[in-house]
């Protein structure tokens, strides 16, 4: 197995190599393009004919395209040998012999060489020409047809043509039938088929009938089973059974129709339909039902009121049915080549009652009422406004689409009223999708409630909306050739000077890229948890190789990837050197920051778990970035410092090398107390603290005579200056019972008040007690008169 595996791989690339050298048949291609440029100028073939004339020329565009790779391998290994030859010599200057042989035989495999690509690039060039005037020529068309006035629905005169028409339709339907039933050898046929013909219409019954009630129930009883994400994205699975089974009864009852053959040409066309036709019924229902369900026990992205859901539900089901018989009515128009008028008259019902409908579903829309915060206040989100937006747009459409038909647009009113239904089917598809989407993150990721605020589901409804743009350029006239050379356009790349970046190189560059940036993480982490820890580096050191390598490696990888996906930068070399100059002045900041965190990191003043003061900020080093440094205080909050504070500032390291650190504690004792006491009993209590070092002993300083107390300082060397304030404490607690046991003082805060002239006190004083005299002698004459 291995070996027939071998061999067809080894003989794909053969016949891929082979296939890339084959030069293509220009004297074929001159026909094909004498005869296309002849359709274009004349401009008189069906779209169908420029369909198939642009096939064929597509198909030779694409040959053109790859045969100007050829030879790429060896140009590029003889501009290499042309380039070591050094620059031609200037006008008026030789060289050697041998080498001026040597070039010029260069050259000449180089032109040689490369005339087959010019002969490609011209070709393709034509073609690509060629493309453009027969895609505008299309579009050309397919403006004329939507903006031709026709005659207006409205004029009486054509109903009865438009009615007539109608019922021949549907009367040679059955005469076809009638026609296949008085077939003998028909009937012969269906009569041996009878037994399949009666299973598949007994299964088309039930899948159409009864199935989507079947499953529809089943759906809500396993949301309602309880209110976890599981349970909600299995109902959802489940719930798609209400779309896929009725299709497939639909198709069941195609089948039995074609085993009778009792059917006709136009029975066939209707048949085809069958699918489509249940696709939009059921497919409505089944969006309107997950979107406005009918029991609160199913989530929904809309905050419509329940009340309201029912409506709404009938309302999207009338316009999968509309959209239904809009088909069966184009089909048999397409059939019976039906005249303008009347196929403006019977399409404008259909297209009156769609905009009555998408009017109400516009309405029903901007009910919709946004979130709330956590105070309860009003929330509006994007998704809100875009709620909003689309409901106005849909009131706007039914509106414009009935009035537009009155007239005579026709055309224009089908382009407008069926792709904006189509669309709203698909935004409302897109809405589902993506709350399946948080469903199953929710589920995988086990995060809960928090998976609202997630980004990967955002980046997974991104990716949706990415995937349906091609879906809605459909919906809205685009064709599938107009996708196809986007595509190509796409693949081609873009060309910035020498430079071209197309998807397989850019996809070349993010891959590479993503293969070291993983090689340069699996080294980092080897070294920092196996090898590293081994060495007799501190862990600042360990984290200054780890963050240095990690810089590196990251350099080389975009290097290696930017090579190896052929990127030739050196055409921007003078956009780079102008932008530098304006990026260096606006982040001269930043630069300087960065620098600053490579000096840190190479020199190492400070590492993670220091414990430094800078800029009256002290807490531990938790963190070193190459911008910034990360310090979180004793109060449990970080300060994040510029590391161009750090390098041009004066910081303050306490642990630096080792922990070692001294301890400062000032004690103030009252005037009168015998101080070789206090010193002895101060120098007791520091010796005695296990945290205090011998060696060098703790010394006990009488430092002066305060305006309060003779002031003393132990002064010790802690094993560990981190215990600092523990210690500290300790201390002083200690002191306070010693000093009381030893009927030490601590004294309070003493001030002494001096009279400058104690005279003129007396002299107020003697006046105050005279007038308080002179009160109560005042008060004994009142009461005497009384």
């Amino acid at each position: 197995m291995f070996r027939f595996i071998a061999a067809a791989l080894i003989w794909l690339t053969l016949a891929a190599g082979a296939a890339a050298q084959t030069t293509p048949d220009y004297t074929a291609w001159e026909d094909v393009a004498t005869r296309a440029e002849a359709a274009v100028e004349a401009a008189r073939a069906s779209d169908d004919a420029f369909a198939v004339l642009r096939a064929e020329v597509a198909e030779w565009r694409a040959e053109f395209q790859d045969a100007q790779n050829v030879n790429a391998t060896r140009l590029e290994t003889l501009r290499g040998q042309l380039a070591a030859l050094g620059d031609a010599p200037a006008e008026g200057e030789s060289e050697a012999t041998e080498v001026a042989a040597r070039r010029a035989e260069l050259t000449d495999q180089i032109q040689r060489l490369e005339a087959p690509r010019r002969t490609a690039e011209e070709a393709f060039s034509r073609a690509n020409g060629i493309i453009g005037e027969i895609d505008q020529i299309v579009r050309d068309r397919q403006a004329e047809r939507l903006f031709e006035l026709g005659p207006t629905p409205i004029n009486p005169a054509l109903w009865l043509d438009a009615w007539q028409a109608q019922l021949a339709s549907w009367r040679d339907l059955g005469t076809g039938i009638v026609d296949a039933w008085s077939n003998p050898a028909t009937r012969a046929e269906a009569q041996g088929r009878w037994p399949g013909i009666l299973a598949l219409l007994s299964i088309a019954l039930v899948l159409v009938m009864r199935a989507r009630s079947w499953i529809e129930r089943l759906a809500q009883r396993i949301e309602a089973m309880d209110d976890t994400r599981r349970t909600s994205a299995a109902g959802f699975v489940v719930s798609l059974g209400q779309v896929v089974v009725p299709v497939l009864g639909l198709v069941a009852l195609g089948q039995a129709i074609e085993l009778t053959g009792f059917y006709g040409s136009r029975g066939e066309q209707l048949i085809a339909l069958l699918p489509q036709i249940g696709l939009a019924i059921f497919g409505s229902r089944w969006l309107a039902g997950r979107l406005l369900p009918g029991t609160p026990d199913v989530e929904t992205p809309l905050t419509i009121p329940m009340e309201r859901h029912a409506g709404g539900r009938y309302l999207a089901l009338l316009l999968g049915v509309l959209l239904a018989i809009d088909m069966v009515v184009q089909a048999f128009a397409d059939i019976d080549n039906y005249d303008a008028g009347a196929s403006a008259v019977l399409f404008f019902p259909v297209t009156l009652v769609a905009g009555v409908v998408l009017w109400r579903l516009g309405r029903l829309l901007r009910v919709h009422a946004p979130g709330t915060d956590a105070d309860g206040n009003p929330q509006v989100v994007f998704f809100d406004r875009l709620l909003s937006l689309l409901g106005r747009a849909l009131s706007l459409v039914g509106i414009a689409a009935p009035v537009i038909a009155a007239i005579g647009y026709t055309n224009a009113a089908a382009g407008l009223i069926w792709p904006t239904v189509l669309s709203l089917g698909l935004i409302a598809l897109l809405v589902l999708l993506q709350e399946f989407l948080i469903e199953l993150y929710a589920v995988f990721a086990r995060r809960g409630a928090a998976v609202e605020d997630a980004l990967t589901p955002v980046l997974g409804g991104f990716v949706l909306i990415l995937c349906s743009l091609p879906v809605f350029s459909l919906i809205w006239g685009a064709r599938l050739t107009d996708l196809a050379e986007l595509w190509t356009r796409f693949q081609a790349g873009v060309t910035i000077g020498q430079t071209t970046i197309s998807p397989g190189s850019f996809l070349t560059l993010l891959i590479v890229f993503a293969i070291g940036y993983a090689l340069t993480r699996f080294v980092q982490g080897a070294l920092k948890t196996s090898v590293l820890p081994k060495t007799q580096l501190d862990v600042g050191g360990q984290t200054a190789i780890t963050s240095g390598l990690g810089y590196v490696g990251i350099f080389l990888a975009a290097l290696v990837a930017i090579s190896a996906a052929g990127l030739d930068l050196s055409s921007l070399a003078i956009v780079a050197g102008a932008l530098s100059v304006g990026i260096g002045f606006g982040l001269q900041t930043v630069v300087s920051n960065f620098v600053s965190g490579i000096i840190l990191l190479i020199e190492r003043p400070i590492s993670e778990g220091d414990w430094i003061e800078v800029g009256g900020n002290m807490g531990y080093v938790r963190d070193i970035s190459v911008r910034s440094t990360r310090i979180e205080t004793f109060d449990r909050t970080d300060v994040i410092v510029p590391n161009a504070d750090l390098i041009s500032g004066t910081v303050t390291n306490y642990t630096r090398g080792n922990s070692v650190g001294r301890v400062i504690v000032p004690v103030g004792v009252a005037y009168g107390t015998d101080t070789r006491k206090v010193e002895a009993i101060l120098r007791e209590v520091a010796e005695g603290h296990p945290m205090v070092l011998l060696r060098p002993p703790p010394a006990v300083v009488f430092m002066n005579f305060g305006a309060d107390a003779l002031e003393f300082e132990i002064r010790a060397i802690l094993r560990d200056v981190n215990w600092v304030m523990s210690v500290k404490s300790d201390m002083n607690h200690e002191i306070v019972k010693r000093f009381a046991a030893a009927d030490i003082e601590i004294p309070y805060a003493q001030r002494d008040i001096w009279l400058r002239n104690p005279e003129a006190l007396k002299t107020v004083v003697h006046d105050m007690e005279r007038d308080d005299a002179g009160d109560d002698e005042d008060g004994g004459d009142a009461d005497g008169g009384g």
